[in-house]
């Protein structure tokens, strides 16, 4: 859905939302988000984790 959404803005797209989250104190959310980062990053270089 980011990728269909924001196209290649969409790890910008992610790492500001962790940054939102990080400045309001959700460890849980940044952490939610980071994997979201890693499976995003994983279905961009083509590795994608089973």
């Amino acid at each position: 859905m980011l990728l269909h959404r924001h196209g290649e803005r969409a790890p910008v797209k992610v790492a500001e939302r962790i940054g939102e989250l990080a400045v309001g104190g959700e460890a849980q959310g940044v952490a939610l988000w980071r994997e979201v980062a890693h499976r995003l990053d994983a279905l961009i270089s083509g590795k994608h984790r089973t």
